[in-house]
């Protein structure tokens, strides 16, 4: 997408005040404290800035504000060069600015994707010819050409979010925002879009303001932001905001995952400075080694794992076979012949690019997809003369025969809880308890009001949250880390057997992350068999999970424990995911002659170098 056309009427002077904030304050109705208090901050035209923050820091009003789409109650806003009061010159700011969101749900508009690019162009008067050339550029730069025609509904969600980028692109904003709208991608997905969002910076001079919880992406920015509390609490380079490392932890957030190994690898005796990036922390490992005058340094091999674990809550699944829209011409086929057991008591992960069949998996563990043959009008089709009869899908869940027409599925679905990808999306009740009280009343219908009380109580305070502060409420007034946790207590309410979360911490702040992954270890220690996550964070897994399988193309690739998966480095780059941080690191290291072989958490990472060190042979 080089080389395109100027916006009318821009600012040649790089010291052009694309965006100014003075005194602004903005309060939520019925709120006590303002969203956002006293913000003042100005971005020049074409920096690059990233803005980071806990949940409910005040980032994402930021962002409305800047487009129009919330109104400041206090001070001014400029949007290149022009004021914005009220409504007054509204469409105007909108000319130079576009968002896009976390949710893609949240911009779709059209039943054709090129339609839902185009929709933005159009209402901006742009010639059809022009459009039409957006519309290719547009889709090209996020990977979608090939879905031009398809309908944006069946597409998975981290596609959708593509497209939504795709159409804030095609109006040629000056001002781009991306509101987390990374969260939800894959890996492939997440640098294909944060790799345009450079180049338009780079190359077309674009202003960017990225506001993000991957603090990895926060190091591409030229200067960093920091809310808390609705207020701008430091602001510098990223390096020196990362540097500034006990501030952060104090507003809630986290240091990159490098500085954090850095860190630890000074803890135990190994001479590391601060660094931002995989290369500077594994050449200031082997300039150590050096001045140690060590060579040959190699860590102790990771003991093999036994292998999957086995009761009486194993899953089993056999020949799974899926097909959206079978019979018409919109069919796809999203599961290919799916074999896979999970033991009871693992905690799994599930990975795999974008559309590869990992929530189409899942549904089919508690019967929101069922088996063809469970349905009620189901009769098996004779084979043809000479032909073997078609291989069925098997699935067992525990006691459970998800291929049975007579199988219990309400009893299953108490037993396998399922949180949702935007589990927010399940909430819809009056007031919170109603909410976590929904599935209880529907699945034990003899409870008294006392024991529905006493179970949505402790399902609430299982979740980090005060009942006596958050029951009343409606949850639709709680932010949004607030929301997913009231989400979850809705599921754990029935204290299910196995748990399955699809994206449980995306768009979390890394407090918010660490949290979530806490409580759901807490709630699989003391009652739940099994806990399922699907996850496109490759740390999350190797630092959370017992084993995890690669879906990709509606197979299964691989199933093993994070240090044999992700040991297939290339192949995993290949199909468009990634690797922890630390098999990266360590792939770094084995070119500079030091052999780290680990889980591939950070604490085992760590242990390995220093024991790598403690053995390392010495220069004669």
């Amino acid at each position: 997408m080089s080389n395109l056309p100027e916006a009318e009427n821009t600012p040649a002077a790089e010291d052009f005040t694309a965006l100014s904030f003075k005194n602004v304050k903005f309060w939520y109705p019925e709120s006590q404290a303002p969203a956002v208090n006293g913000v003042s901050f100005s971005v020049k035209k074409g920096e690059f800035v990233s803005v980071i923050g806990h949940n409910g820091s005040g980032k994402s009003t930021l962002a409305r504000l800047i487009c129009g789409l919330l109104e400041a109650d206090e001070g001014s806003i400029n949007v290149w060069g022009i004021e914005l009061a009220g409504q007054k010159n509204l469409f105007e700011v909108r000319r130079h600015t576009g968002i896009v969101f976390q949710n893609p749900d949240n911009q779709m508009v059209a039943s054709i994707v090129e339609d839902d690019v185009a929709f933005g162009p159009e209402n901006l008067g742009v010639e059809r010819e022009e459009i039409g050339r957006r519309i290719e550029q547009s889709l090209a730069a996020v990977g979608m050409s090939e879905y031009r025609h398809a309908t944006p509904t069946r597409l998975s969600d981290g596609q959708k979010q593509r497209i939504a980028v795709a159409g804030v692109l095609a109006i040629r904003p000056d001002i781009l925002i991306l509101d987390e709208s990374t969260a939800m991608l894959d890996p492939k997905g997440r640098r294909e879009v944060i790799e345009v969002v450079r180049r338009l910076n780079r190359e077309e001079g674009m202003t960017i303001l990225l506001i993000t919880h991957f603090m990895e992406e926060a190091l591409l920015a030229e200067r960093t932001i920091v809310m808390n509390r609705g207020e701008i609490v430091m602001q510098g380079t990223p390096q020196d905001i990362f540097e500034n490392g006990e501030a952060l932890l104090t507003y809630n957030l986290d240091l990159p995952e490098i500085t954090r190994i850095a860190d630890m690898l000074r803890s135990r005796g190994i001479d590391t400075p601060p660094c931002l990036r995989p290369e500077e922390l594994a050449a200031s490992i082997s300039a150590c080694a050096a001045a140690r005058g060590l060579t040959s340094l190699s860590s102790p091999r990771v003991s093999p794992d036994e292998g999957a674990k086995s009761g009486d809550w194993d899953i089993d699944i056999r020949d799974l076979t899926f097909t959206y829209s079978a019979g018409s011409p919109f069919a796809s086929q999203a599961l290919k012949g799916i074999d896979l057991h999970i033991g009871e008591g693992e905690f799994f992960g599930i990975i795999g690019h974008t559309g590869s069949g990992k929530s189409t998996l899942i549904q089919h563990l508690n019967a929101l997809i069922k088996l063809p043959q469970a349905n009620k009008k189901y009769k098996p089709k004779k084979p043809a003369k000479g032909q073997n009869p078609p291989v069925m899908p098997r699935l067992t869940v525990g006691r459970y025969n998800l291929a049975d027409k007579k199988c219990d599925f309400l009893s299953l679905r108490a037993d396998v809880g399922m949180v949702f990808q935007y589990p927010e999306y399940q909430l819809f009740a009056e007031s919170v308890f109603e909410d976590v009280a929904f599935g209880l009343k529907n699945f034990n219908k003899g409870l008294s009001p006392e024991e529905v009380k006493e179970r949505v109580y402790a399902a609430v305070r299982a979740v980090g949250l005060d009942p006596a502060e958050i029951c009343e409420k409606s949850p639709f007034d709680l932010s949004g880390g607030q929301k997913r946790r009231v989400a979850i207590a809705g599921v754990i309410v029935t204290r299910p057997k196995i748990l399955i979360l699809d994206e449980p911490a995306a768009g979390l702040d890394p407090l918010g992350k660490r949290e979530i992954m806490e409580l759901l270890h807490s709630l699989h220690s003391e009652w739940c068999k099994t806990v399922i996550i699907v996850s496109h964070d490759m740390d999350e897994i190797a630092c959370n999970c017992t084993r995890a399988c690669v879906v990709s193309e509606g197979r299964i690739f691989d199933c093993a424990t994070p240090h044999d998966l992700f040991a297939r480095y290339d192949e995993l780059l290949s199909l468009g995911l990634d690797v922890p941080l630390t098999a990266k690191l360590c792939r770094i290291l084995k070119e500079d002659g030091i052999d780290i072989d680990c889980d591939y958490t950070p604490q085992g990472f760590v242990s390995a170098v220093a024991a790598a060190f403690e053995g390392g042979e010495r220069r004669a």
